[in-house]
């Protein structure tokens, strides 16, 4: 069985982001950029599926700036077996990126897509409900467990009330969730060898994807900060100044 995992290249986990001075976005000039953490996880989840031998080629996908190789080098690193990069400088949008990976789920015939829940730069978790809306692929969300077991997934995914066990028929989307695996240790070796693992490189137009945004960001700025709370001499006053003052109650 062949997987499709998806990876992107974000801000670094660690890194304290700031809005450029003119407000139109984040400044990434010079910052530490990575693999997004729950697109880790899924490379991780593919992995252990292949070791498992459930799995038997793993292809690596990233859309965006040529930058991204590194990202799915890291990927290699980690167990993909070979990566395919959309290159365009173009800001991609959910919507965008789910079309690009459509068409290369047509054009490879993956019996799985495996991707992160959410991206940590924009929280937008969308790409993978969108790809299963339109490949018309069944989907399970917020993995912490998935087992391969007759042509079918045995999803346990995370809902508000707990846990929930859910069986889909493959090929099929999930998106992990933080508690599905801990990622590896890349080691030097492995990046070593991740260097002459096959990249192919497209544009959207070669897929036939028009990537063009269809929402704008008109400003974007830093969160007012937080102001120093205040100590109230008894019960009485500090529901009264729920009341008042903060208006929650």
């Amino acid at each position: 069985m062949k997987v499709l995992v998806g990876v992107k290249r974000v801000t670094d986990s660690n890194v304290k982001v700031r809005v450029k001075t003119d407000g139109t976005g984040v400044d990434i000039a010079n910052v530490k950029m990575s693999m997004n953490p729950f697109d880790e996880i899924a490379v991780e989840e593919a992995v252990r599926l292949k070791e498992k031998g459930v799995v038997t080629e793993i292809i690596a996908v990233s859309c965006g700036v040529t930058q991204c190789q590194e990202t799915l080098r890291t990927a290699m690193a980690i167990g993909a077996d070979r990566a395919i990069l959309v290159e365009t400088s173009e800001e991609l949008q959910p919507l965008a990126v789910a079309k690009l990976l459509k068409a290369l789920v047509d054009k490879e015939q993956p019996g799985l897509v495996i991707l992160g829940k959410q991206a940590i730069d924009d929280d937008c978790n969308q790409t993978g409900q969108m790809l299963a809306a339109l490949a018309d692929l069944p989907q399970a969300t917020f993995a912490s467990k998935i087992e391969v077991v007759d042509g079918k997934a045995h999803v346990t995914r995370e809902v508000d009330g707990g846990l929930e066990t859910i069986s889909v028929s493959l090929p099929a989307v999930v998106t992990t969730d933080l508690r599905l695996n801990e990622p590896r240790y890349v080691t030097l070796p492995n990046i070593m060898k991740a260097k002459k693992k096959q990249l192919d490189v497209f544009k959207p137009e070669d897929l036939g994807v028009d990537v063009t945004s269809r929402i704008k960001t008109l400003k974007v700025s830093e969160p007012p900060k937080r102001s120093a709370g205040i100590k109230v001499p008894d019960v009485a006053t500090l529901v009264a100044k729920l009341k008042t003052e903060a208006k929650v109650i």
